[in-house]
């Protein structure tokens, strides 16, 4: 309250740090953290403070289960970042990438096998200065925020998220199409993840349910870089999801840990058959899912 007062009274920072026996750094993170659209509160500064503290006992108690989720989505082939998005959307558990790749090395250290679900496994990651994120120059790229409310109540048939799942190598790719309501599954397999191809199997997949594609959802892989022409063709808009934002597309993601049970991760895509996919995707399509 001491605070609250002297800056209503004109105080300047560094006069405060003297006044009330502290640094005019702490004094400047004090007024950063807690001032709202009416300037700084002591009472707001104080219930701010107990929340903190309470969400600092809570991220203790939940530790050993943080590791668990975390543990399971790594293993799921979710990056770090994917991971601490997904478990702040669902659980409202604020853990950073970094703090989880830290995790995973010292895993690695003991012995674990995280690492080998990274995307680069066998190169320890170095945190980068200055880098940008180049996922998302794809040209009129549509965000899943302009979506309709509509596809999230999953009440129709003909909302369907779409991504790839990737061979040994990076040689051969799987398209996979799910429909958000049935889960109805289709997959086709391709040479390469390069646009040209991912968009012409994707029109193949779904041009006989053409009167049941109304949207698509995709992640911002360059391969989705013929967004345009798929809509075209299918008379469908596609939405992209923000990046490292996986759960927004959950439904794809766990039909593609599915598809991983019959071509695990390290298997080569070069010698499958187009009858070893489509038996795939009746299996999956004749199994019971989770609702």
């Amino acid at each position: 309250y001491q605070i609250a007062a002297l800056k209503k009274a004109g105080a300047l920072n560094k006069e405060i740090a003297v006044i009330v026996e502290t640094s005019e750094s702490t004094i400047s993170r004090e007024l950063k953290r807690n001032t709202g659209r009416r300037g700084y509160r002591a009472k707001q500064a104080q219930i701010k403070a107990l929340r903190r503290k309470q969400n600092a006992a809570k991220a203790i108690k939940m530790k050993a289960e943080v590791i668990v989720l975390v543990n399971e989505q790594i293993r799921f082939d979710l990056s770090p970042e994917q991971v601490s998005g997904c478990l702040k959307a669902r659980h409202g558990i604020h853990i950073s990438h970094e703090r989880i790749y830290q995790h995973i090395w010292a895993d690695r250290r003991a012995g674990g096998d995280l690492y080998t679900h990274l995307r680069q496994a066998h190169k320890k990651r170095r945190k980068k200065y200055g880098s940008k994120d180049k996922r998302g120059q794809i040209c009129n790229r549509v965000s899943i925020d302009q979506r309709p409310d509509i596809v999230n109540e999953k009440s129709r048939i003909g909302d369907w998220e779409i991504d790839t799942v990737i061979g040994q190598n990076h040689k051969g790719a799987l398209v996979t199409i799910v429909e958000r309501k049935s889960k109805f599954t289709l997959i086709k397999r391709v040479e390469t993840k390069h646009a040209e191809g991912v968009t012409a199997a994707t029109i193949t997949l779904l041009t006989p349910y053409n009167d049941k594609v109304f949207t698509i959802t995709a992640d911002n892989g360059k391969e989705f870089a013929g967004h345009e022409t798929m809509s075209k063709e299918l008379d469908a808009q596609v939405y992209f999801a923000h990046p490292y934002s996986s759960w927004e597309r959950g439904l794809n993601e766990n039909t593609n840990g599915l598809i991983r049970q019959y071509f695990p991760k390290g298997s080569s895509f070069e010698d499958i058959t187009d009858e070893q996919v489509e038996a795939v995707m009746h299996r999956l399509n004749h199994r019971p899912r989770k609702g």
